[in-house]
């Protein structure tokens, strides 16, 4: 594939993700296999059926930041070989990663993704829930071109989201430790497949055993701190810093990292405990209990986890040569911290 990068396309990927790079030639690569993987996304989602295109190109179109299709393409970079298999895998995860969001705004109820109306709200649940089920339909039909290999990675992949994501619904059961339920939850359900984005990256280009292992690594520990990172900055950075409202997680009644830790620790407001105990719609609710957050110690603890999540994460690229791509996949590392404060 040839498919020309974009005009501002390397200054996107400067700023996506907290992504640093100095190496010109590593971002045209970069810019350009986004630039294909971004092509063969669209002429994957094509449908004889108007109603099933218009619903699968829907988020496609939409955007994104492409960061497991960027982790593939920058995976690649440890091995010999570069061409269409990295972006046919590249393209691939992201069109798991779409699948899951249409299946997720379902759970949801959803009424925004992206910017955009989300597909359950502009048609209804059971074409979100189809439309996921096409997209994943498609990744498989990708995946089935790298090899039987490739294939059983991605269908583990498919099990450990559903696993994840079974394992929130569920909630964790007496006696289990709510923060490592959720930190495994959030393992499975955006640390597996970012794993396997660095997995595949260096398997499609012919990266060695022990390089594949330590993407691998370094994109499920990523993964998790990425979630943990939004956990943080939903309950500490402002609207306007943001892009959206304050306390998203607070008026969905969902528990995240700052708050299991709050409500483990004996000294917590109780006023906190209360406001914790469920959705809160009041806008005037939402500020008090972000307030009470800020002051508690579970902010500071989520914000420990996420330095050694990220510490971990810098600790597998030690087995990778160096390299602008190295120093790259640091910088994600670097940023996640970086954003928090």
């Amino acid at each position: 594939m040839s498919s020309p990068a974009p005009g501002g396309a390397i200054e996107d990927l400067r700023a996506s993700v907290g992504l640093q790079i100095a190496d010109e030639q590593l971002l045209r690569t970069l810019a350009a296999g986004l630039a294909d993987v971004e092509t063969l996304l669209r002429e994957v989602v094509r449908s004889d059926v108007k109603a099933v295109e218009d619903a699968a190109s829907h988020l496609v179109e939409a955007g994104g930041k492409r960061f497991r299709p960027l982790f593939t393409l920058l995976a690649s970079q440890f091995g010999p070989k570069q061409g269409d298999q990295v972006v046919t895998a590249a393209a691939a995860v992201e069109l798991v990663h779409l699948a899951t969001l249409y299946h997720d705004d379902v759970m949801d109820e959803a009424t925004m993704r992206r910017g955009a109306e989300s597909v359950n709200a502009r048609w209804d649940n059971t074409i979100a829930i189809l439309t996921g089920d096409f997209l994943f339909a498609h990744a498989s039909r990708l995946v089935a071109d790298l090899g039987t290999d490739a294939a059983r990675i991605i269908a583990e992949t498919f099990g450990e989201l559903v696993t994840g994501q079974m394992r929130e619904t569920v909630g964790p059961a007496d006696g289990d430790d709510a923060v490592e339920h959720y930190l495994t939850v959030i393992a499975q359900k955006t640390g597996s497949l970012i794993a396997t984005s660095g997995r595949f990256g260096g398997m499609m280009s012919g990266a060695p055993d022990d390089y594949i292992d330590a993407l691998r690594r370094f994109g499920d520990i990523i993964g998790t701190a990425f979630q943990i990172s939004d956990d943080v900055i939903d309950i500490a950075s402002a609207s306007d810093e943001l892009g959206k409202a304050q306390g998203t997680d607070l008026r969905e009644g969902v528990r995240t990292l700052p708050m299991l830790y709050a409500l483990a620790d004996p000294a917590t407001d109780p006023r906190l405990v209360e406001l914790l105990s469920g959705p809160i719609s009041d806008d005037k609710l939402v500020a008090e209990a972000l307030g009470l957050l800020r002051a508690s110690s579970g902010l500071e603890r989520a914000r420990e986890t996420l330095s050694d999540y990220a510490r971990r994460a810098r600790a597998e690229l030690a087995a990778l040569p160096a390299s602008p791509a190295r120093d790259a996949c640091e910088s994600v590392a670097d940023y996640l911290v970086a954003r928090t404060h």
